[in-house]
């Protein structure tokens, strides 16, 4: 079994891939700055290289759409190019390179670096993971009138399914740019909308689409974020609020 070095390990789909790893047997290293084996900080590259020496793959899932992502990418590549990692995993976001959001700028400027700088590189993108529709929603919900963007979808998907593909692919060795991976169903944020409502007891809103400016909801009202010619998840949007609501 190899070493493998998991960033953002702490989130909710880093946690997931090194459980799963660890089940497979895997050495597994979680990347943190309050990390008591491994205290690391990406933005500065303090604690990297010891922390990446003698590991086989890196599997990167730390980001932040705050900012700082390519200055984390670029000392966890240099980290890794001295400790001879054979190869870097990396999930972004379908849209990166047709929806110009400053984030999506962010992950496909790190997708170029990977791909520039590291000889054994995966790159996986997926759609939305259904918890981050579900806060959306739930922000806007908290009004009487919930304020929709007007003419734009989702396609959420279970962080769960994304784990398994990205440690599937972790271990399998480096392949590029592998296909997109997308949820089951194509929802407009109205049915999103009732859904949720549904789900969180039934309640009331006024659904009120709000048509927006700019080049960023341009791109997401063209759908330049789904890939419903990948729809390979299998969990809906429905089924992951029910299981949440039970749970």
């Amino acid at each position: 079994m190899s070493t493998i070095l998991v960033t953002g390990g702490t989130g909710s789909l880093g946690s997931l891939v090194a459980g799963r790893l660890r089940a497979a047997g895997h050495e597994v290293r979680v990347l943190s700055r309050r990390s008591p084996e491994h205290p690391v900080d990406l933005l500065t590259g303090a604690g990297l290289d010891a922390a990446v020496e003698g590991a086989d793959t890196v599997v990167h899932c730390a980001s932040d759409p705050r900012g700082g992502d390519e200055r984390a990418a670029a000392h966890l590549i240099a980290a890794a190019r001295r400790a001879g990692v054979g190869h870097l995993a990396y999930i972004s976001i379908v849209g990166v390179d047709v929806v110009p959001l400053r984030y999506y700028r962010a992950k496909l400027a790190v997708e170029e670096m990977l791909t520039r700088s590291v000889p054994g590189v995966t790159i996986l993108r997926t759609t939305q993971f259904h918890d981050l529709v579900a806060r959306a929603l739930g922000t806007m919900a908290k009004l009487p009138v919930m304020p929709l963007p007007a003419g734009v979808s989702g396609q959420p998907i279970a962080v769960e399914e994304v784990a398994d593909r990205l440690v599937e692919l972790a271990v399998a060795g480096p392949a590029g740019r592998v296909p997109d991976m997308g949820g089951p169903q194509v929802l407009t944020f109205e049915e999103a909308a009732r859904a949720y409502l549904a789900a969180t007891g039934g309640r009331r809103r006024l659904l009120l689409p709000v048509p927006l400016a700019g080049r960023a909801y341009a791109g997401f009202k063209r759908g330049g974020h789904l890939a419903p010619e990948h729809a390979v998840g299998k969990g809906t949007f429905a089924e992951f609020l029910a299981a949440r609501a039970a749970g």
